[in-house]
Formats: structure tokens, C-alpha cells, sequence
């Protein structure tokens, strides 16, 4: 039952994903009077269709991806000025005008794509991703300021059994107990006050237990009830670490150590609703992580050969295919036989469509045809002859786009073989999120 609710979010996920991509192609294409002739999701067999007006919608059988005919998408050659060459290149870009002009309805040429200014096609273009961005940022909100984000409460989760060595872990610094244990406090108090200061959050407590080296009360709330305690902190060597959690080296490379009150606890992690600035934070370093791993696949993909040749374990911060997308979240949709909280399980899926979508948003920005950013890149160099006109008096023509349909085919084939060696990595060295 996991595995089907599993893969069943995951592919309506993707289809919403999708649809909504298409859906930023179709809906400024329509409001700008192009002709739309299909809206489908999926690829290969077509599993129901209906003509609204002028546009055919559709669900086809493989939900792997979508697409939207807006017609006239390459310029006829007259418009261009193209004379037909000679070889196979030559004859591949002239079918390819000739094939874009056939869907012109007769009297309907102002209608084509190729005839929108160049603000209009970018618009138009960039619209899908667009729409990935902005779906990967409201599940971001949802996740953070609806379910929120696993962050530590006021309630102790745990009470250290001795006061650890600064220099050797695991090992105890020295026989006395910790202080927390020796007063008498347990897991599950949570803390009310100490030194007289309510605490909020666990920094409150933390910033209060650097404040009183000596005895100090705490008040904490077990079973319902209120109760004071009397500790006394220790002072123990510790390792001081930055804004970041890492620790701060002095200038011969060592670590630096300084002697703080110790208490011996540790905070329960509970779901807390975030702020939305903390989803818009997680938006932004997600949409770096995601470019930064999108101008490395070259060096990924090399890595994914030879971790797939090799048993070297793999990289878990590497690519995946939708396969491993689909195991993922499947694993995720498993989890509660591990007592996950059904709204971490909640968020966890959503996380997984949210980098799903930046995703989508990052890699169709790549100014190559197919990719979205391919008539990008070509727009704005429309823009450029443009204005090049204008400024010495030449003839304007739009950019002829189909002169790059060899490199599109070719782009194409490197992504099919990409996608076939991402999944077969997934079936054979299947990631896990280690719920």
C-alpha cells in the first residue's frame, strides 16, 4: 500500500508540475493571439482528448513530460531570406521551416509565434519556468509556514549521563554526574524559566545557561504540573564554533576551547511553523544548489560511470532519474512502519516535488534547443539584431531558429542517453533518504 500511495502523489505531482509548465507556455501565448493547437501531458499513446475551440487537450500515457503546439514557431524561409542548401543538414532545416509553415491556417499568418515582438516570445518562453518557480516556491511556504520544519522545542529530549570529554567522543571528561542529571530533571520537562528568565526557545535556555555559572533555579513543567529545581552548572571545556556551527581554529590550526557553564541536556525536535522569510531562504539556496549542480553534470555523469563500474558506494547529493525520484517517494510514503509523523511524511513529499520543480526551472533555463532557453537565447538575440538595424539602417529579419534544428536533434539524443544511464544507476544502485 505505501509503494502505490508512493508513486501515486509522485505521479500526480509530476503531472501537476507539468500541466502547470505547459499551462506558462499556453496562457500568455493565447493572451498575446497566437494559435495554440494542443495542450497534452504526457507522451506516447493518447489516453483521452477534447477540442475546446481551437485547441485540442489531452492526457497521453507516459506522464514524463508535456507539451504545447503554439504554430509558427520557426520563421518560412521568405521571411528569413534562406535559400535551400544542398546535403542532409540542409534538407533537415528546410523541412523543419516547411513543417512550421504547414500549421499556419490559411490567413492566419499574423497569428504565428514567429511574428511576436521579442519582450513577447521571452514572456512566452519563459513562462513554463516560470511556473516551476513559482509551484517550488508556494510548496516551500506550505512546508515551512504550514507544517513547519523539524526544530528544537523547549522540552528536554534527553539528560547527558556524564559530562563528555571535549577532545575524545564518547568518552566522559570526567566521574561526576552533569548537573541536569544530579538536580533531578528528566526527559520530557519542559522548561519554563530558569534564573528567573521565561524561556521561549531553546536559545533562550542557552543563552541563560552561559549567564549563570552557579546555582541557579529552573522551573519545569512535568505532567501537567510545575516544578523548581535547584542546579548547579558546570564548568567544562568547550569547543568554540561559528555562526555556522563549524569550529573556530586560532591561528596555528587548532581548535578553539573555551570554559563554559555546562548542563547536560538536549532539546526535543518538534515541528514548529517557520516564518515565510525562512521557506523564501530555503527557495534561494536551493535554486544555487540546483544551477550549481546543473554547470557540474558533465563532471556527474562521469562520476555516475564510474560509481557505476566500480563499487564504490554512490554519491548521495548526485542525479537522479524519475526512477529515483519514484523510489524516494516511495520510501518516504513507507516510513510511518518507521513512527515517522505522518505531516514529516507530508513534508518530505512535498520537499521532493519542490526540488523536483526547481529543478525543472533551473535545467529548462539552459539556452539550448530543446530546452525553454533555447528560444530564450534565440529571442534575445532577436533583440540584438533588432536593435542592430535600427542603428545602422539594415534590412531587420527575425532570427532564423531553424538553422539550429541539427543541434536540437543532437542535444536531444545526449538527453535520452543521460536519461537511460541516470536509470539504470537507479535501478541497480538505488539512493535512499535514510528515513
Amino acid at each position: 500500500m505505501a509503494t502505490v500511495i508512493g508513486l501515486l502523489v509522485l505521479i500526480l505531482g509530476v503531472a501537476l508540475s507539468i500541466g502547470l509548465h505547459e499551462l506558462g507556455h499556453m496562457i500568455p501565448a493565447k493572451l498575446f493571439g497566437v494559435r495554440v493547437s494542443q495542450y497534452f501531458i504526457g507522451f506516447g499513446p493518447t489516453l483521452w482528448s477534447r477540442q475546446k475551440g481551437e485547441t485540442e487537450y489531452g492526457i497521453k500515457a507516459i506522464p514524463l513530460g508535456g507539451f504545447v503546439r503554439i504554430v509558427g514557431m520557426f520563421p518560412p524561409a521568405e521571411v528569413v531570406g534562406a535559400q535551400r542548401g544542398r546535403g542532409r543538414i540542409a534538407d533537415l532545416i528546410w523541412d523543419t521551416r516547411e513543417a512550421s509553415a504547414e500549421e499556419i491556417p490559411d490567413g492566419e499568418d499574423h497569428r504565428a509565434f514567429y511574428r511576436l515582438s521579442v519582450p513577447k516570445k521571452l514572456v512566452v518562453m519563459a513562462g513554463g519556468t516560470f511556473m516551476n518557480f513559482v509551484l517550488a516556491a508556494i510548496l516551500l511556504v506550505v512546508i515551512f509556514a504550514g507544517i513547519g520544519a523539524q526544530a528544537p522545542s523547549t522540552t528536554i529530549g534527553s539528560v547527558s549521563s556524564c559530562i563528555p570529554a571535549v577532545d575524545v567522543a564518547g568518552q566522559c571528561q570526567n566521574t561526576s554526574e552533569p548537573p541536569a542529571l544530579a538536580a533531578g530533571l528528566q526527559p520530557d520537562d519542559r522548561i519554563v524559566s530558569y534564573g528567573g528568565q521565561p524561556i521561549q526557545t531553546w536559545s533562550d535556555l542557552q543563552r541563560e545557561i552561559a549567564a549563570h555559572p552557579s546555582a541557579v533555579s529552573v522551573v519545569v513543567e512535568r505532567e501537567g504540573e510545575e516544578q523548581t529545581f535547584v542546579v548547579q552548572p558546570f564548568l567544562a571545556d568547550r569547543v568554540v564554533v561559528d555562526s555556522y556551527g563549524e569550529p573556530v581554529l586560532d591561528s596555528n590550526g587548532e581548535m578553539v576551547v573555551e570554559n563554559v557553564p555546562y548542563l547536560g541536556v538536549t532539546p526535543r525536535f518538534e515541528l514548529q511553523r517557520q516564518p515565510v522569510s525562512t521557506a523564501l531562504s530555503y527557495l534561494w539556496q536551493g535554486t544555487v544548489a540546483t544551477v550549481q549542480a546543473v554547470l557540474r553534470i558533465p563532471v556527474l555523469m562521469v562520476d555516475l560511470v564510474n560509481g557505476l563500474l566500480s563499487n564504490e558506494p554512490r554519491d548521495p547529493t548526485g542525479l537522479v532519474s524519475i526512477i529515483g525520484v519514484g523510489q524516494l517517494a516511495v520510501e518516504i510514503a513507507a516510513s510511518d512502519d518507521l513512527g515517522l509523523h505522518l505531516a514529516t511524511r507530508v513534508a518530505s513529499m512535498l520537499s521532493l516535488l519542490a526540488s523536483l520543480n526547481l529543478a525543472l526551472f533551473v535545467f529548462n533555463l539552459l539556452p539550448l534547443l530543446p530546452m525553454d532557453g533555447g528560444h530564450v537565447a534565440a529571442a534575445l538575440w532577436e533583440g540584438l539584431k533588432k536593435i542592430r538595424a535600427r542603428l545602422t539602417g539594415a534590412v531587420f529579419r527575425p532570427a532564423d531558429t531553424a538553422r539550429l534544428t541539427p543541434l536540437t536533434y543532437l542535444m536531444t539524443l545526449l538527453l535520452i542517453s543521460m536519461a537511460v544511464l541516470l536509470i539504470v544507476t537507479d535501478l541497480l544502485k538505488p539512493l535512499s533518504i535514510g528515513l
